[in-house]
């Protein structure tokens, strides 16, 4: 087994190369950190797949006051008002940040930023580059920036398979690349591992988000909350492919309408106050396409009415997807259906990002920060990576670290397979659930989640998604439960859980709403 070389030793340790673990690293500058990701960089980031772009409010009939109240009524009730508030404020100045970093936004005639409307947006706010490729052109940006840096040494291919703790709290990661494995001692570690979505069988995410953050941080002993909201994107192109192309919520924001095979628009008048079903939150647009889908019907998103041969100009990214599935948006409507597009829940953080474990931070995706709630705003989750990076980045910096351990022999897990449990995962834990469904699910992962394997970091995710999906019962936000479909004042709570202290199974309770996560009691 390989050591870190002496110079790097004891530095700071960022586990992600997406959008949150590049800006967590630069804001870190001119502080020594590493950069570990585990395919290069640009290549596995699910934060380069985002087509909408960033929401901020910077419009003339805008204000942060109106982006945080619709971000805390598309969380359903489990959005942290402050983090909402203080993170809607951050937005207008994330977007100049991010223009500094070489980031070019697209602008109207007269200069001013162009701004897109999405679902449960009140108001034109999402900004964007080139219509579609927002994602993209941020992580060229930051990429070209990070390898600028002289601060950052970036690692690529090296995968996290463990945080090493001791009775100080972080100890350093052990890794492994394609040849050896790697110790790097730290006592301080963040994760921006981001989502869990290649757990599914049908995701517009990179098949190696799987969620290995959430594994290495509960089996560090830390606590993850709202592990069982889970965003479906109602409108993955559906052809086959796997991944699966996003068909972008600013499609529908331009006036895309949702028909089946027949022609009928079957969310006509479904909206709020009558208005268009479309632009309903992602859960209630999943799952009037989930169900349209179960009742036998096949749904397309139909662009032509509204946009015509003005959909290249506006979507050049989807454009070019459709047409290599050989589909012409402009003169054909584009099939879709629901794929897990994002995870609400994860690490438990506070304000800081940091976990109930000494040394162990989160940022983006794979945190809890309490923004989302039960189901994320369109375009927030861009935003909060850049945001919580800076929130991270101090916290990190003003913290004096604890003397590293002598070194210890330590097993290397195998690496993560998740190929035997999508399936499963899909059909118990998907847009619609019950009980019986989820305690199937909490069978037949629990067994494989402790026992050790390659599948045993998946299934350990996806028992945590069960857990929680079980113990909820109402619907609410991305959980939604089919023997109890309503919401309850009495689940207007946080679930919380830990792996216990004995390693063998799962610790879940509710804890009340904005409570600074504490570690749970041994044994509880």
């Amino acid at each position: 087994m390989q050591t870190m070389r002496s110079e790097l030793t004891g530095c700071p340790i960022i586990i992600g190369g997406g959008l949150a673990g590049l800006m967590t690293a630069l804001r870190l500058a001119p502080l020594p950190v590493i950069l570990l990701a585990k395919v290069p960089l640009n290549e596995g980031a699910a934060s380069a797949w985002a087509q909408g772009g960033i929401a901020a409010a910077v419009g003339e009939d805008d204000r942060p006051a109106l982006h945080a109240a619709d971000t805390l009524a598309a969380g359903d009730g489990l959005s942290d008002p402050m983090v909402a508030s203080r993170t809607a404020a951050a937005a207008p100045a994330a977007i100049i940040e991010l223009e500094r970093c070489g980031v070019v936004f697209d602008r109207d005639s007269t200069g001013r930023l162009s701004l897109g409307l999405e679902a449960a947006h009140a108001r034109r706010r999402i900004v964007h580059v080139t219509g579609d490729g927002t994602g993209a052109a941020i992580m060229r940006a930051l990429v070209a920036t990070v390898q600028a840096t002289p601060s950052i040494t970036v690692i690529e291919g090296l995968e996290a398979r463990r945080l090493l703790v001791d009775d100080r709290g972080i100890a350093g990661v052990l890794a492994a690349g394609p040849s050896d494995a790697c110790l790097l001692p730290s006592r301080r570690v963040v994760l921006a591992t981001g989502g869990l979505g290649g757990l599914y069988a049908h995701t517009t995410n990179p098949l190696g988000a799987i969620g290995q953050g959430l594994a290495l941080a509960a089996r560090a002993g830390a606590t993850l909350a709202d592990m069982e909201f889970v965003q479906f994107h109602p409108t993955a192109l559906d052809v086959g492919l796997d991944p699966m192309p996003l068909v972008s919520e600013a499609v529908r924001g331009e006036g895309a309408v949702l028909v089946d095979e027949t022609g009928v628009r079957f969310m006509e008048g479904h909206g709020r106050n009558g208005g268009r079903g479309e632009l309903e939150p992602r859960d209630a647009v999943s799952r009037a396409v989930a169900a349209h889908i179960a009742a036998g019907h096949r749904v397309f998103l139909d662009a032509r009415p509204a946009l015509g041969t003005a959909f290249a100009k506006h979507f050049p990214g989807i454009t070019a997807r459709c047409h290599a599935a050989g589909i012409d948006p402009v003169r054909q409507p584009i099939p879709v259906r629901p794929a897990v597009h994002y995870h609400m829940g994860g690490i438990a953080v506070d304000t800081e990002g940091r976990s109930t474990v000494e040394g162990l931070w989160a940022c983006g995706e794979v945190a809890a920060s309490g923004l989302h709630g039960a189901n994320r705003l369109a375009s927030n989750s861009l935003l909060e990576a850049v945001v919580m990076a800076s929130a991270v980045a101090d916290s990190l910096a003003g913290t004096e670290p604890a003397p590293l351990p002598a070194a210890r022999p330590v097993a290397l897990p195998p690496a993560p397979d998740v190929t035997r449990l999508r399936g499963p995962i899909s059909e118990l834990l998907g847009v619609v659930r019950d009980c019986a469904g989820l305690q199937r699910a909490v069978d037949h992962l629990q067994p494989l989640a402790f026992k050790g394997g390659s599948a045993a970091d998946p299934a350990l995710v996806a028992l945590m998604i069960a857990t929680a999906a079980l113990a909820r019962e109402e619907s609410r936000g991305g959980h939604w439960r089919a023997d109890f479909p309503q919401s309850s004042p009495a689940w207007a709570r946080r679930l919380v859980q830990r792996v216990h202290d004995t390693g063998t199974r799962l610790v879940c309770r509710a804890v009340p709403l904005a409570t600074i996560p504490q570690p749970l009691v041994a044994g509880a």
